[in-house]
């Protein structure tokens, strides 16, 4: 069971359904839909629909993809956290990050890159203000051609 305000991600009164200790190993593609804490090592995918917690002395080498993720442990793989992705301080991540909202402590290792994912979607139209800026390029026009062509 998480301590209140070790993982802050978790709301008041949710709790973890699932944990794989420190004594278990496990290989393969995993998927959940609710809240699972690794403590022990995996190797292979992780997709959810919830929230994973990497503990402390979890070893991960797995591409991730779940809705809120923290990092405690070590991860070696590409995480994506369609909402939230906290390291915390003994949280060593090598791979890139893909997310919404990132919060990092101090301590952290982190090695690759990090995109940070729009909250408004990529299919919404840009407002007009910030639409075809000089020299900014539409459908490989820049945007003074494109207005003069189009008077």
């Amino acid at each position: 069971m998480a301590r209140k305000n070790e993982y802050s991600d978790m709301k008041e009164g949710e709790r973890v359904d699932t944990v794989l200790s420190d004594t278990t190993s496990f290989n393969g593609v995993l998927k959940f839909d609710t809240s699972l804490k690794i403590e022990g090592g995996f190797k292979g995918r992780i997709i959810s629909k919830g929230h994973l917690i990497i503990g402390e002395n979890a070893k991960i080498r797995a591409n991730i993809k779940a809705v809120s993720i923290v990092i405690a442990g070590e991860v070696k793989g590409d995480v994506e956290a369609t909402e939230r992705l906290e390291l915390l301080p003994t949280g060593k991540l090598y791979g890139n990050i893909k997310t919404k909202k990132l919060k990092m402590a101090d301590g952290v290792v982190f090695e690759g890159s990090c995109e940070m994912m729009s909250t408004v979607s990529r299919t919404e139209p840009r407002d007009e203000a910030s639409f075809g800026r000089t020299g900014e390029e539409i459908g490989g026009v820049k945007a003074e051609e494109a207005a003069v062509e189009a008077s």
